[in-house]
């Protein structure tokens, strides 16, 4: 059983699937809960992730009873299907409360929580309440394992499957051509975020740099990448811009903008590392909930909320949250890069380095999770021929 309710997760849980058949071949069978990927691995959803994918306590607390209605559904579906395995991929909220009814309702099926919690960075309670509802961990970085290993819980370090991309292979020449855009004419990157509440907070402060930087920049070519989960809303939104903006969907397509990008203006998340090993030079932009806001900052650990920013321990890639998340101040930001060669490169170079300090070289994420999982299933009695 694989649970996934957002655009990155699904990926991840697609990723997963296609390993574990090429270990399994046709004696494994999925059950569970996702996105368009994982269906084409064979992962058929009962639920529709499409807006369902919430981050924040006030964000969540406005859809408590769907929310809770999904996560019931999900233990149901296990109940049914009863799988040897249940592995449940990053969204805090909703799969460590599946995994509590898991523990109770299924108690013969293993869990596993793929992606770690960040308690480096917020709530350490966390760590423990983890052990106690899941038999593995697969951590996507090595310093996280400690946090958990010493709360008694088993810990696969499998790297990003971002590591594991050959970026040499994508052509950034495909996308130039797409859009007319010459070799040496400017393109700007927006990737707002696969949740509903992060375009609703976050698209129009880009949308308002990206207008500010068209107005200065004439030959600035506007392409803007709309996930799965969001992309009705995004391209919706993006038709009434006064300056045309190129709008990519699918995985591929958001690879060649990456490549193809002088600068990306962008959401906090997974897709931070990806724009680094892209070697993409960026602008972090960030708005939650007001209150949210207000509790993160009570709890906060560290610094910064990107990623390459935390392992540099430094603003490698310069971070507009909240209040100072404004069209004005992202527009000057990403000006500064645009018209500065010699600083695009040395944050280029920044960002690689911070990139070292987080990969655990692996160089297959997706065969390491699938082998740390047949594992846990070995362990537990579990063999080959019963695929």
């Amino acid at each position: 059983m694989l649970v996934a309710i957002e655009a990155s997760a699904d990926a991840l849980g697609a990723g997963l699937a296609e390993a574990l058949k090429a270990r399994l071949g046709k004696g494994v069978t999925f059950c569970g809960v996702g996105g368009a990927r994982m269906a084409a691995e064979g992962v058929a959803s009962p639920i529709d992730i499409a807006g369902l994918s919430l981050v924040g306590l006030f964000e969540i607390a406005g859809a408590v009873p769907k929310v809770l209605n999904h996560i019931e559904t999900t233990v149901r579906l296990a109940e049914a299907e009863q799988p040897d395995v249940a592995v449940l991929i990053d969204s805090w909220g909703f799969t460590w409360r599946v995994a509590r009814r898991l523990r109770l309702r299924t108690p013969n099926v293993a869990v596993v929580k793929y992606v770690a919690p960040q308690v480096w960075a917020t709530r350490p309670s966390r760590a423990r309440a983890l052990a106690q509802v899941c038999d593995l961990l697969l951590a996507l970085f090595a310093f996280e394992a400690p946090y958990f290993e010493r709360e008694g819980l088993a810990v696969t370090v499998v790297g990003s499957p971002a590591f594991a991309r050959d970026w040499s292979t994508v052509d950034p020449a495909r996308l130039r051509a797409q859009i007319g855009a010459a070799r040496d004419d400017p393109i700007l990157l927006v990737l707002p975020g696969s949740r509903s509440g992060e375009i609703r907070r976050i698209l129009p402060a880009f949308e308002d740099a990206a207008m500010r930087l068209k107005a200065d920049h004439p030959k600035l070519h506007l392409v803007v990448a709309a996930a799965e989960t969001v992309a009705e809303a995004v391209k919706a939104r993006v038709a009434g811009w006064p300056h045309r903006a190129h709008v990519v969907e699918g995985e591929a397509a958001r690879i060649e903008a990456m490549r193809a990008a002088t600068v990306a203006l962008t959401k906090s998340g997974t897709v931070t590392t990806e724009l680094a090993l892209a070697g993409c030079p960026m602008v972090v932009g960030y708005r939650g909930h007001p209150l949210t806001a207000i509790a993160a900052r009570r709890i906060a650990r560290v610094s910064y909320l990107t990623l390459i920013n935390i392992a540099a321990d430094a603003e490698v890639a310069p971070e507009f949250l909240q209040e100072r998340c404004t069209g004005l101040e992202l527009a000057a930001a990403v000006s500064k890069l645009l018209d500065d060669a010699p600083a695009r490169q040395r944050q280029i170079a920044a960002q690689t380095s911070a990139l070292r300090r987080l990969s655990a070289g692996v160089a297959d994420a997706d065969g390491r999770a699938a082998d740390a999982v047949l594992d846990l299933m070995r362990s537990r009695g579990w063999s080959p021929d019963q695929a």
